[in-house]
């Protein structure tokens, strides 16, 4: 009849259980936490490549048409280029591009000469060293 009180008291876990678990746990979210960081990275970069592809295609896109180049990013906006001018997925702004002009001398139309191309205005490194600056 002993046993029998003895078991009916013993409800729950103990202390080192709890610390086991917890210890397990916090082990588990050590590795999940960089593995979601990285990926999160890597969808930011894949979106920037694709907004760099697309404005600099609308770009020659607009220079072909128009005989000369966009003086700002809003002339692809404000001429049906562009429905918006996209955001660097890097700094989160559309702000931030970096606009590479030409050359008066090699422009297309010598006396307006415009943008030439463009690149993310973070001064950060992708994943595999190289800055964002120079895609």
């Amino acid at each position: 009849m002993q046993s029998g009180k003895f078991v009916a008291l013993r409800r729950g876990y103990t202390l080192i259980e709890l610390i086991i678990v917890m210890a397990i746990i916090s082990i588990l979210v050590s590795i999940a936490v960089p593995l979601y960081q990285k990926s999160l990275l890597r969808t930011k970069e894949s979106l920037l490549k694709n907004n760099l592809f697309t404005l600099r295609t609308v770009i020659d896109e607009y220079t072909f048409d128009k005989q000369k180049a966009p003086q700002t990013l809003q002339d692809l906006v404000s001429e049906g280029y562009l429905r918006a001018v996209p955001v660097d997925p890097i700094t989160g702004s559309e702000q931030t591009w970096r606009l590479i002009m030409e050359d008066a001398v090699s422009s297309v139309n010598q006396t307006e000469p415009g943008i030439f191309d463009v690149r993310s205005g973070s001064d950060q490194k992708s994943l595999e060293g190289t800055p964002y600056s120079e895609w």
